[in-house]
């Protein structure tokens, strides 16, 4: 059988006489240039598989043990190199499973195409074995979907999936393929999608209300940034650094954010957030002018609505046109991808310094390294932190390693944390906040960006979540370097009921197993290591063992995580203890 070999063309075509709809599935994700697919076989999905049989020098597929790690791996994949991650699943319970990683990945504009079978088309509608309506389920949870029943709807279907995922605000698609149309035979042609009636991702620029937020910029004598993830989907590294260093304005990002400007940047102030640094929330109230980028002003980063920013003349750089005055009035909104608008906004902004603004962030950062900082990243207690464990990470790693996380207090540390000199370094859940997360994202990253060192930092409780896919990380050989903070609590929930519920700690505590004893039984190697003096040690071990590695660190049971805003309060009520 001739394979596909090439990617197709804007504007090439490129067919073969009387394929099957499951060879036609396999040669549309070769034209897009598909590499690595994550999946789990099934009954409706069969004919695709013996399919994918025949092309697998061109297309690499990785089964996962769940399909919830297929789908959290293609999310990994696809925030480290850009590009939409793929996944298979079966009708039924493997099309379901995939409902939690299509949530977290249409709230964090992850770009995925996701494939999965169904029973045959006379049979929809019938309760036939496994079938589910997986289109109405998956509708509110992706940015497309679509059923399809005939064969040679299959490769438009595929070209428009991977337009509407990459295009404009990025996010997940499904396509959902009878088993009768993967069977039957047509005259196959292909030919990408570059656009259609009724969609518009890319807003035209308004060059008069950019002018209009460059003059309240120039103007400005205490203007901030806040940037986004929006930054980095756009590609627009580069110009956020060159409107960041001529204004001279603060930056401050979001959890998704991070790693668009390098961590040591002199600008970047910190991270925002219910779990962020002082100054950055602080000064959010008394600022004159809030520049908002790539970002869309969630409850984490405000607090209370009513008590936020209230002060200051408000400009919104977005690519979604939904977001704009959904939380937070904007006085002027830009609509369009961050890269673009940048570019015209640097020709029109003047050099500034802003030095003695610049410099309370510095006096904030100070108060913060005293009472928050200094005792996490040196303490003086015999347990180890979660803080000193990152930092050490970033040492050995010279900030160069994409740092996956789960959801949960180590990642609020590991974020706060860890550093970065290269943009999409930072990878984990966000808006959705999905325990089970890291273990497979930080196999698809590792798959997705094999030169560099991939390091997943995972609590105790979102280990246990998708612990079987050590099995995968096992059988591909990735080298991915694992860290559990055990604490042997749902650290993050524990927290609250301490602080919020009289130390009610009502099911957080837990009783684990030997992790590893199990990392081991996966073919994964291991070690454990408690003791401050032996820490250094243990992390070189893994960081220097060739294969992938798991380290579990045993750390204070009951460490919060500070500052913290709490729940309903004001970004300036935030507590440093």
């Amino acid at each position: 059988m001739d394979t596909l070999t090439k990617t197709v063309g804007e504007n090439e075509e490129i067919s073969k006489k009387n394929i099957s709809g499951s060879e036609a599935i396999i040669r549309s994700l070769l034209a897009e240039d598909v590499g690595t697919v994550f999946g789990y076989p099934g009954g409706a999905i069969m004919p695709t598989y013996d399919a994918l049989y025949h092309f697998q020098k061109e297309l690499k597929h990785v089964m996962t043990r769940h399909e919830q790690g297929a789908i959290h791996a293609a999310q990994g994949m696809a925030r480290v190199t850009g590009k939409p991650g793929v996944v298979f699943a079966t009708s039924g319970p493997g099309a379901t499973n995939l409902i939690t990683g299509l949530a977290d990945a249409k709230i964090d504009s992850t770009p995925l195409v996701c494939i999965t079978g169904q029973v045959a088309s006379p049979l929809l509608g019938t309760d036939a074995f496994q079938e589910t309506d997986i289109m109405s389920i998956s509708m509110p949870v992706t940015k497309w979907n679509i059923q399809v029943t005939k064969a040679e709807d299959i490769p438009g279907a595929i070209a428009k999936a991977f337009y509407i995922a990459t295009s404009g605000r990025p996010g997940p698609v499904l396509i959902d393929i009878t088993k009768d149309a993967q069977v039957a035979s047509f005259d196959f042609t292909y030919k990408h999608c570059t656009g259609f009636r009724s969609y518009v991702p890319n807003p035209a620029i308004d060059y008069d209300e950019i002018e209009k937020a460059a003059a309240l910029i120039n103007q400005a004598k205490k203007p901030y940034i806040l940037f986004g993830q929006g930054v980095i989907l756009a590609n627009a590294e580069d110009e956020f650094k060159e409107f960041v260093e001529k204004t001279g304005i603060p930056a401050a990002w979001t959890l998704l954010g991070l790693s668009a400007l390098p961590t040591d940047h002199p600008l970047n102030v910190g991270m925002l957030g219910m779990h962020g640094n002082y100054g950055p929330n602080v000064l959010t109230n008394e600022c004159d002018v809030l520049i908002a980028i790539g970002m869309r002003f969630d409850d984490r980063v405000t607090g209370d609505l009513n008590r936020y920013a209230k002060q200051a003349k408000v400009i919104h750089l977005e690519i979604d046109p939904a977001e704009i005055d959904k939380n937070v009035k904007s006085d002027i909104a830009l609509l369009g991808h961050a890269k673009d608008l940048l570019q015209v906004l640097n020709t029109m902004c003047k050099e500034n310094k802003h030095e003695a603004w610049r410099k309370k962030f510095d006096e904030y950062k100070a108060i913060e390294f005293e009472k928050v900082i200094e005792k996490e990243l040196n303490p003086t207690k015999p347990g180890l932190t979660m803080g000193e464990v990152v930092r050490r990470v970033n040492d050995l790693t010279d900030s160069e390693a994409v740092i996956v996380t789960d959801v949960g207090q180590h990642q609020m540390v590991a974020c706060r944390y860890a550093t970065f000199k290269k943009s999409k370094s930072n990878v984990t859940s966000g808006g959705l906040g999905t325990m089970g997360f890291c273990l497979p994202a930080a196999l698809g990253a590792k798959l997705g960006a094999p030169e560099r060192e991939v390091i997943a930092i995972i609590g105790d409780g979102g280990f246990q979540m998708t612990i079987q896919e050590l099995g995968t990380i096992s059988q591909t050989e990735a080298a991915v370097k694992i860290i559990i903070l055990n604490n042997q609590f749902l650290g993050m929930v524990r927290q609250w009921q301490q602080l919020f519920f009289d130390k009610r700690y009502s099911s957080t505590e837990l009783t684990n197993p030997d992790f590893v004893a199990i990392s081991k039984g996966f073919g994964v190697e291991a070690s454990t290591v408690s003791d401050r003096s032996k820490l250094d040690e243990a992390l070189k071990t893994m960081m220097d063992y060739e294969g992938s590695y798991l380290l579990e660190v045993m750390i204070e049971k009951e460490d919060n995580v500070f500052p913290m805003v709490p729940t309903g309060a004001s970004v300036e009520d935030i507590r440093l203890e």
